[in-house]
């Protein structure tokens, strides 16, 4: 699997610096709004990444589990929390091995992460996503590469520039597979690091089927952090789901 390779060192730079302070206070303010739970509740990041919505969501009192694969951004938010005094439940596992049974008031899968996976391993994330909720918890999922939001703008060549890092994007699209395949172009002083990237683009309905087959029905799909409605061409879907 491409991304068993892929999260380490200038990927994951670009990652950090991509991703403002502001930002992050925006997506945890949203996802308190949307998740509706009490102060102090517990609550899944997965995947949590080097934790940056888990310790601002334990920073205001809420008990966080964090679930990353990646063991560099793992231990970088274990030194992170420590440094801040807050406790964090951080565990390196895959996005799928979650063994908790109705433990959480609320999860959220923030970052793009969801689709990496073959269409029965992105199915088997969203049974134990369900499976660590308790009856009527919710269940934010950003799903930026939806259909929706993807296709309309595919383009076959794209440039940022991010800090000291240019991102080099080539896509193809494979219609059979319903799969965006990638190889991105991390170029930095002069040195390209090209790590090949696959994921698959579910429309909004096929989405939206699959949180309902695992008990994930979906209460309400925003495009922006203000809640706006989600549309066709819109920039990233935000699905709120809520567990029978």
């Amino acid at each position: 699997m491409w991304w068993q390779n892929f999260f380490h060192g200038i990927a994951l730079d670009l990652w950090r610096a991509a991703v403002t302070p502001e930002q992050t206070k925006a997506e945890a303010d949203f996802i308190i709004q949307q998740l509706r739970v009490p102060d102090g509740a517990k609550l899944l990041d997965v995947p949590c990444g080097n934790g940056r919505l888990s310790l601002e969501l334990a920073a205001r009192g809420y008990q966080l589990t964090g679930v990353d694969f990646a063991s560099e951004f793992i231990a970088e938010a274990k030194v992170k929390s420590a440094a801040q005094g807050l406790l964090v439940h951080w565990q390196e596992r895959d996005m799928r091995d979650l063994p908790w049974q109705e433990e959480f008031a609320g999860a959220f899968c923030f970052g793009n992460s969801f689709g990496y996976l073959g269409d029965q391993e992105n199915e088997d994330f969203l049974k134990a996503v369900a499976s660590s909720l308790q009856d009527g918890a919710r269940f934010i999922l950003d799903a930026p590469a939806t259909a929706e939001c993807s296709l309309p703008t595919f383009s076959e060549h794209r440039s940022f520039d991010v800090g000291d890092i240019t991102l080099k994007v080539d896509n193809r699209y494979d219609h059979e597979q319903s799969r965006m395949l990638t190889d991105y172009h991390f170029i930095r002083d002069g040195q390209d690091d090209c790590r090949p990237g696959s994921q698959r683009i579910y429309t909004y309905r096929e989405l939206a089927n699959l949180c309902r087959k695992y008990g994930l029905n979906v209460e309400a799909s925003y495009s922006s952090l203000s809640a706006d409605p989600f549309h066709l061409g819109a920039h990233r879907l935000l699905m709120v789901c809520k567990k029978a």
